[in-house]
């Protein structure tokens, strides 16, 4: 199908016995590719310097560096302005940021902010806090047993008295795309804003938030195969000059009076102290990578082995997935529960047979509880992973029951 794995140094390295690593926790974070790991050492051995502080040539060339990873972000996710991409340790700062920034300073008593019942933790609790601290509302979009949100729970929970919308592209619990042109349409009618947690979309579809037209977008770098650390927020630039600065500090000030300050201009106004350039290197050669591809390449990878993958789990004996078993509308993750067995057992005695899969709440505990199940195991693919992954989690999936003592006699001592 492809030998993109040849292209990953961590999924081609074998134990003692010669095993390699079946990586299905693609969700979490992803593994890194030769060129994104070169990029990174490259800046560090000849171009480490402040960005945005020097005159002399190392400061310059990590200022172009991170300059230029920014004009790509732009480019990748379809932005308007390099104004509009703000660098961020990940999407749960860039949502931190949102909630505290915009939210705190827009929100008032009554007003209500709309959420998904599926949503992260990192696009939850921090609207929480915002709305209890300003006498604001949540309402949540519920979805159907499959997790997908009707057109109907659209129209009733996005009302006039809605000021925030914030909801996730995709479900990084059941794979699931939100139907968000129409969440946002809807939005838009009554003048909300919309925040999209474009974590787990844009490594896995082509995304154009300008034609989405979203107010806020964020993603994090290590889930599409750059380094942890590195993260951005996207925002319309009226929105953003319209916020005060978040972190207070170096380089994103202008002057600096005893008794007051002014602030740098977007986007550099969010952007205090000094900014991950290495990561930004590795992000940088990351969207490269991707885009050697091709998102339609990537999208047409995934879509066959989603496919593969809930055909072979569906057909498991005592294995449950949980959403829906049509490859449509989805992408490669697959959460599933198992009769007698806790999701941490599963994983682990796949982790014996050197297969790696994620199980608990997946940071969406209200979810979990709203679909009836404490916790899941889950399953996710990316662009490297083939189909002979897939029968090895189904072979090793077929043993748990028979490791946790069903279906054999047990020896008493």
């Amino acid at each position: 199908m492809n030998n993109y794995v040849n292209d990953f140094p961590l999924l081609l390295q074998r134990d003692e016995k010669g095993h390699q690593t079946i990586y299905l926790d693609n969700a979490a974070t992803t593994q890194k590719p030769f060129s994104v790991l070169n990029a990174v050492s490259k800046y560090y051995e000849s171009s480490n310097a402040n960005p945005h502080r020097g005159a002399y040539d190392l400061s310059v060339q990590a200022t172009n560096i991170l300059e230029s990873a920014r004009k790509k972000v732009r480019g990748f996710i379809g932005a308007k302005s390099d104004n509009q991409i703000v660098f961020t340790k990940n999407s749960t700062e860039a949502l931190n940021i949102i909630a505290q920034s915009y939210g705190m300073t827009s929100l008032k008593a009554g007003d209500r902010v709309v959420l998904a019942v599926s949503e992260h933790h990192s696009n939850l609790v921090p609207w929480q806090v915002a709305a209890k601290a300003k006498g604001a509302v949540i309402s949540y979009l519920y979805t159907d047993k499959d997790g997908a949100v009707s057109q109907e729970e659209i129209e009733e929970k996005i009302t006039k008295q809605t000021k925030i919308v914030a909801v996730a592209h995709i479900s990084n619990v059941t794979g699931k795309i939100n139907p968000i042109e129409a969440i946002i349409e809807r939005a838009h009618k009554f003048g909300a804003v919309v925040v999209v947690d474009g974590t787990q979309s844009t490594p896995h579809i082509s995304v154009d938030i300008s034609a989405l037209d979203a107010d806020f977008y964020v993603f994090s770098g290590h889930k599409m195969l750059a380094p942890m650390g590195i993260g951005i927020l996207c925002g319309k630039e009226n929105l953003l000059e319209s916020m005060p600065p978040f972190l207070y500090g170096g380089d994103m000030i202008e002057y600096v009076e005893e008794q007051d300050s002014t602030y740098a201009p977007l986007p550099q106004k969010f952007e205090g102290g000094t900014q991950n350039v290495g990561g930004a290197a590795g992000l940088s050669a990351a969207i490269d990578y991707l885009n050697v591809i091709g998102m339609p390449t990537i999208m047409e990878i995934e879509k066959e082995l989603t496919t593969y993958m809930l055909e072979k789990l569906s057909n498991i004996p005592h294995l449950k997935v949980i959403g829906s078993l049509n490859p449509e509308g989805r992408i490669g993750v697959v959460p599933f529960v198992m009769e007698g067995a806790h999701p941490h057992d599963i994983a682990t005695i796949l982790n014996a047979d050197k297969i790696a899969v994620r199980a608990g709440h997946h940071c969406a505990q209200p979810f979990h509880k709203y679909l009836g199940v404490s916790s899941t195991c889950r399953a996710s693919v990316y662009l490297y992973n083939t189909k002979d992954d897939i029968d090895r989690l189904a072979e090793s999936l077929k043993e748990v029951r028979r490791w946790l003592g069903y279906g054999t006699k047990r020896i008493v001592h």
